[in-house]
């Protein structure tokens, strides 16, 4: 129901935009976010963008870089990834929940989950 996309290869520095194209059931009431998971490591939250009003909520490491958003009439969600660095390098996934909250109970609460997509930076 969540599907990924826009994953590749690119050098340090670089820019990319993942999508997550929603299907099955409307989500335009779910709290929409962005996972990574890096080699070894385990998955954690990057960004996530409210229902309605918008709010944004991004990592320290990817604030300022990375900006979320969405399209509800599509039923799509956006991460833009800009000044890429090699420790960008991991398997996105997109998630959806119900509520935020705090990072923690965001990641803890969430409904549906995506299939990854890989982005690799290279140095």
């Amino acid at each position: 129901q969540l599907q990924a996309s826009g994953g590749g290869l690119v050098q340090a520095g670089d820019s990319l935009r993942l999508s997550c194209a929603a299907s099955g059931r409307t989500f335009s009431r779910y709290v929409m976010g962005w996972f990574r998971q890096a080699p070894g490591k385990e998955r954690e939250f990057v960004a996530a963008i409210s229902d309605y009003s918008g709010n944004t909520y991004y990592a320290d490491s990817v604030k300022g870089r990375f900006t979320i958003s969405r399209d509800d009439a599509i039923n799509t969600v956006y991460l833009q990834m800009s000044s890429l660095k090699p420790e960008d390098t991991a398997v996105y996934y997109c998630a959806a929940g119900l509520y935020y909250g705090t990072t923690t109970y965001y990641t803890k609460s969430i409904d549906y989950w995506g299939q990854g997509t890989l982005v690799t930076v290279s140095s």
